[in-house]
């Protein structure tokens, strides 16, 4: 599995949201955070400049808008994390599309109809750990026939099993021999908010499989390494 946190963005409109409530806000104000964050960051919202003023004033901004989004969790919706994912196993992309609302639906993957699954294709996770039984099969030197008759039909020989002879080309039928352990790939994007919920549910104390905490830990890993004022204890916090 391979996971890639491709962009932290949306700082600027944070940082002016931060100064709306109290009227602190000024078009100058705005300007100055707008043009000090271009300074900062390139367009994936990764530091480019550590060695000035505008940085240090970035990061007091970001310190202040961590500080307050841990109660105030609407700020920290302006930040939008873009990530990258692949070869997690299908049961695992499962459990990352059952929190599809906090993704705000925002995550697309890789469709069992559209797309077509290879014989005995599976993540690393399952890899070493199971076999097929046409992989047993094949191991064991037990020859299996291309097509056989079956209750007055012909079943030809397809992925993970046999598909009844008129079926098979239609892929939402071969789609049903798919296995849990094939490699799915997806991207998404999720604010800091709801990423605080989903990191909470699935990081390596929570209750998910082994690779989706991996996948969680690495996404929170990365996050860190790009800004690290958002640290994990700092997610874990969020009041989401």
């Amino acid at each position: 599995m391979n996971v890639k946190v491709n962009s932290i963005t949306g700082f600027e409109d944070a940082f002016v949201a931060m100064y709306m409530s109290k009227r602190s806000w000024t078009p100058e104000l705005d300007q100055k955070i707008r043009r000090e964050c271009d300074l900062v960051l390139n367009r994936h919202g990764v530091v480019i400049n550590n060695n000035s003023t505008s940085f240090e004033d970035f990061q007091e901004m970001l310190r202040k808008l961590l500080k307050m989004g841990k109660n105030h969790i609407t700020l920290l919706r302006f930040i939008d994390i873009a990530i990258m994912t692949e070869g997690l196993h299908r049961a695992g992309q499962d459990d990352v599309d059952s929190h599809a609302r906090r993704f705000d639906n925002r995550i697309i993957r890789t469709s069992t109809r559209l797309a077509t699954f290879s014989e005995g294709e599976m993540s690393d996770y399952y890899k070493d750990k199971v076999l097929t039984t046409n992989a047993a099969l094949n191991i064991l030197g037990v020859d299996i026939p291309d097509s056989f008759e079956y209750d007055g039909s012909r079943y030809v020989r397809s992925t993970n099993g046999y598909i009844k002879e008129e079926y098979q080309d239609d892929k939402d039928v071969k789609r049903g021999l798919y296995m849990e352990s094939i490699p799915s790939n997806f991207v998404s994007k999720i604010n800091l908010c709801e990423w605080g919920h989903i990191f909470k549910q699935r990081n390596r104390d929570g209750h998910a499989n082994p690779e989706v905490k991996e996948w969680a830990e690495t996404v929170m890993e990365q996050i860190q390494s790009i800004h690290p004022q958002i640290t994990r204890d700092y997610v874990l916090s969020i009041d989401n």
